[in-house]
This record gives structure tokens, C-alpha cells and sequence, in this order.
């Protein structure tokens, strides 16, 4: 039998990749930066074949730092960012950068789509505003009177309002300002399944990352063509919908090449990178949370029946059977990284004399600070803001400044801004039936002790540690573990892989001190968001 799995993750910032062995060990690493490109105000973009580049030198790097010998990957499997759109053409080229889920440069497509089509304007026969949606939506207009959508439709079928950030809307942005993009498009991928396909040559998707388009039913996990028609998306454009764990194909001679993997590895669909995480962190029943701490923020709640809410974020799991009811920050530990480039010049110089990283400096000073921050609050609306809000407008705000503030009230008020937005998120998420118990925390975050205790003093839920680093990469490798047979089922590769390292009870003290900050951190959006409408 093989000894190794290979779990490769493309996240916003570097591609990752873990060779595993059977009992969920590390036994090589590796990793490839590239950038993210904003050209424009709300437009965040990347190179695919950054990523290409990236998993080639991340694999390349941990192949020779593990001394492995690639003959013995038994599977590989890809993770990826969301809500990509990575046109390509037949031979699997890419077109342009694709839009990343930061990116809400189509604003004003959803809104026409959400606004326009809805109540009223849908019943009144408005010959304009028919003559606007045949424009928006590539149909003759004289279709799309009998064709007409609107949110409530929309979220029917797909469990998920309609905002920029999601696939759908940039398809149609590609459509109305991409002319020559659109006219090239063979197939629309996800993050992982342009990896995938440059491993193979086979153009998936996936059904966990499905549900970044309009047109995927999350009731069956199909595309559903009435859709595709009535958003003016071809169904061409979607690749095969396949379960995560399943083998799609085989490492090419090509592709064995530039990334120095052995051809004929087998190579399965894979899957969003939060779904993988949540895995890779052993939520596989019923209300197990995953609580994600990389570049953004969020939690994951599995669970087995459909349960969806407009303000939050429905996906399959990579798990078959369940479902992910999610909520997400554009804050997170991108925060942190923030505060660090910006403000963390001494702490960087001093690193070289005592050895200690800047962010650990950092998270020394805010230890300092008592829970609340003498009344210093933060929105970390860094990027607009996704759930539960969804508001593009959104900014980042320190609320409380004055000359008793240090450095370290701004880094722990921070901390404490994404925990009160993790707050918020679960909050919803219970209204709409799915309860969090305990959470399992993953990415950089969940390594700082202050950080996860805040977030456990903030929520009121225990809080556990697994104690690998890297979740994501590992519930990537699991998927192939399980397609290639390498595991009997998941239930064997969590019990063999997940250990837990720690576990934090929430502190009933600081939880009453929470609660004024978060009252305050409500009323500070709520009060300002017509504010920040105006800036933009």
C-alpha cells in the first residue's frame, strides 16, 4: 500500500501543499506566493496561472524537503478559495484574471437583478425595464417578459441571496464589459478545478463549490437549466458537477513535468476551501462547527438537513449528505496581517534581536489590555463585508480613540471587532435552526491563546484546537484519501487523523463585559451605514 497523501490548498495569498501520511502527520511541506491585484475601488483580482506556478513550486518544495518519492501518493486532492470565475477557453487557457470573492465590481448587476425583477416591476409589463434585462441578460427581450427573476426566485433554488462577490454575477459582468472574454469562453471553473484540470486535463466541478452559482440547485446538487437560461448563462459554460471525493482523471506526463509528481497519480475533484477545512478540523455531524481564522474569518455549522437564510451562506459539505451553513468576515486574520504591515515597524525591528515574530510581539501588548478595551470598538470591515450584512459599502472603523489608547488597545479591540462578527453570524444561524455547540478552530489565528479565548469569551462556546496547522490541506487530502481507498470512509480518517491539542471555556466575567462592546459594535454599523453609503 501507498504511503502518502498529497492535500493542496489555493488560498488568497499562497498555495500550500501537506504530504500526509496515514495518521494525518506532516511529512513534507511546501509553499508558493503570488499576488492579488486591485486595479479599481471593490475590484480584487488574481492570475490563474499564478496559482499554476504556485502549486508547482509549493509541490516541487515539498517533495525534496521530505526527500518523498512521488511513486508512493496514493491520491491528490484541491482545495481552493471561493466564488471564482476563471474563464478558459477549449484548451483550458485562461482569458483574463479572474474576480476573487473580495471582488464586488458587480454591484450593479445584482442589484438590477435583485431590485428590478422583483415585486412589483416583475408584475407591471414595464416595456423599459423588459428592454434593460434582455440587454443585462444576453436574451431577446421579447423572452425575458416570460422569463422574469427576482431574489426571492433566485434564492428559492440556490439557498443563496444574489451579491457581487458570488460567480454568477461576474459571468455577467464578463458578459456586459468582457465582450471579448465572453466570446472565448469554453468553461467557467472554481480555484481547485482549474488546478485540477491543469493536473489532468479534465474540466469538474465540484458540488460543495457549486453553490457560488445562481443556476446550481442546492435542493439536488444539479445544475438547473431553466436558470441558466433566465440569467443568461450559457449552460455550457458549466463543467460536469462531481461528488468531492470522486477521481476525476490522473496526473498527466504534462503536468508530472513542472511539478515533479509521478504521472498517473490519481487526482479527485476536491472542494471549497472552508468545506475542507471544516473537515480537516472533524466536523462531520450535525451541528459540528468549524471556526476559520486565515485570511478571513467565519464558521462553518454542518448540518443534515437544508437550512437556509438569506444573510448567511449555504454549501454542500465536502461530506456527502450534509451541508454547511456559513457566515464570513472579510476581516479575519487578514486584520491582524493589516496591523502588522501598518503599524508593526518596531516589533519587526525588534524581532531580530529577541527571535519573537512581530505578530507574537503584537499579541503580547494586547494581552495587556483588559476584555473591552476601555471601550475601544472595531469594525473590521476591511473589504466591504459579507455576511451577515452584505454591504460593499461597508468600512473599517475604530470607535473609542482617545490619548489613553496604545498600540495594544488597537490590536486587541481588533481582535475582539472579528470575534463580535463571528458572533454575529452564529447568532443568525440559530435563527435559522442551526445551533453551534462547540467550535473547531482553524487557520493562523487559532494559534494565538489571547485570540481564540477572546472568541470563545465573545460567543460563550467552548472553543477546541485541533493540532494540525494545516486543516484545510488535510481535509483536502482526506477527500482523496477516502475516493482512492485509502480510507475506509471518513469516519476512519478523522478518527486517525484529527487530534485535538486544547480547549477554551468561555469566561462568564468577560462575557458581561462583551456584551456592552458588542451592543456598541451593532449600533456603530447600524448608525453608520448610510454614512458609508455616501462615501463611495
Amino acid at each position: 500500500m501507498k504511503r502518502y497523501l498529497l492535500g493542496i490548498d489555493i488560498g488568497t495569498s499562497a498555495c500550500k501543499a501537506a504530504i500526509f501520511e496515514r495518521d494525518g502527520a506532516v511529512a513534507a511541506a511546501g509553499a508558493g506566493e503570488y499576488p492579488v491585484y486591485y486595479p479599481h475601488q471593490g475590484w480584487a483580482e488574481q492570475d490563474p496561472r499564478d496559482w499554476w506556478s504556485g502549486v508547482c513550486m509549493a509541490v516541487r518544495q515539498a517533495l525534496e524537503r521530505g526527500g518523498i518519492d512521488p511513486n508512493e501518493i496514493a491520491g491528490i486532492g484541491i482545495d481552493g478559495q471561493s466564488w471564482s470565475a476563471v474563464a478558459v477557453d477549449r484548451e483550458g487557457r485562461s482569458l483574463c484574471n479572474t474576480p476573487i470573492w473580495m471582488d464586488t465590481r458587480a454591484k450593479d448587476i445584482c442589484d438590477r437583478i435583485n431590485e428590478r425583477l422583483n415585486g412589483a416591476d416583475s408584475a407591471d409589463g414595464n416595456s423599459e425595464n423588459v428592454q434593460e434585462i434582455g440587454q443585462l441578460s444576453g436574451q431577446r427581450p421579447e423572452l425575458c417578459s416570460e422569463n422574469r427573476i427576482g431574489r426571492d426566485v433566485i434564492f428559492e433554488l440556490a439557498g443563496n441571496s444574489l451579491q457581487p462577490s458570488y460567480t454568477t454575477a461576474k459571468i455577467l459582468w464578463y458578459q456586459e464589459n468582457r465582450p471579448e472574454v465572453y466570446g472565448q469562453i469554453h468553461q467557467i471553473l472554481q480555484s481547485n478545478s482549474y488546478i485540477a484540470f491543469r493536473l489532468t486535463g479534465v474540466f469538474s466541478q465540484d458540488v460543495s463549490q457549486g453553490y457560488g452559482l445562481h443556476c446550481f440547485d442546492m435542493h439536488t446538487g444539479t445544475w438547473d437549466l431553466d436558470m441558466c437560461e433566465k440569467l443568461g448563462i450559457p449552460s455550457e459554460f458549466l463543467p460536469p458537477i462531481y461528488p468531492c471525493d470522486t477521481v476525476i482523471g490522473t496526473v498527466t506526463e504534462a503536468a508530472a513535468r513542472e511539478t515533479g509528481l509521478a504521472a498517473g497519480i490519481p487526482v479527485v475533484a476536491g472542494g471549497l476551501d472552508a468545506a475542507c477545512g471544516a473537515l480537516g478540523t472533524g466536523v462531520l455531524h450535525d451541528g459540528e462547527t468549524q471556526e476559520q481564522g486565515g485570511q478571513a474569518g467565519g464558521m462553518s455549522i454542518c448540518t443534515d438537513t437544508y437550512r437556509a437564510d438569506p444573510r448567511l451562506i449555504l454549501s454542500y459539505h465536502v461530506v456527502p449528505g450534509k451541508w454547511l451553513l456559513q457566515g464570513g468576515t472579510t476581516g479575519g486574520g487578514g486584520v491582524m496581517r493589516w496591523i502588522e504591515k501598518e503599524f508593526a515597524g518596531y516589533e519587526r525591528l525588534m524581532s531580530e534581536k529577541t527571535g519573537r515574530s512581530s505578530l507574537e510581539q503584537l499579541n503580547e501588548i494586547a494581552e495587556t489590555v483588559p476584555a473591552g478595551s476601555d471601550g475601544l470598538v472595531f469594525l473590521p470591515y476591511m473589504s466591504g463585508e459579507r455576511s451577515p450584512i452584505w454591504d460593499v459599502n461597508a468600512k473599517g472603523v475604530f470607535y473609542g480613540l482617545d490619548f489613553a489608547k496604545t498600540k495594544g488597545h488597537m490590536v486587541r479591540a481588533a481582535m475582539e471587532g472579528v470575534a463580535f462578527s463571528l458572533r454575529h453570524n452564529l447568532e443568525v444561524a440559530e435563527k435559522a435552526g442551526a445551533r453551534a455547540k462547540v467550535l473547531r478552530a482553524m487557520g493562523g489565528s487559532a494559534n494565538s491563546l489571547l485570540w481564540t479565548q477572546i472568541k470563545s469569551d465573545v460567543t460563550g462556546k467552548p472553543i477546541v484546537v485541533p493540532s494540525s496547522d494545516t486543516a484545510t490541506t488535510l481535509g483536502a487530502a482526506i477527500l482523496a484519501g477516502v475516493g482512492t481507498g485509502f480510507y475506509a470512509d471518513y469516519e476512519e480518517a478523522v478518527a486517525l487523523t484529527v487530534r485535538e491539542t486544547r480547549r477554551h471555556e468561555p469566561n462568564p466575567e468577560n462575557q458581561e463585559i462583551y456584551q456592552k462592546s458588542y451592543d456598541t459594535y451593532l449600533a456603530l454599523y447600524e448608525n453608520l451605514k448610510d454614512l458609508m453609503a455616501k462615501e463611495n
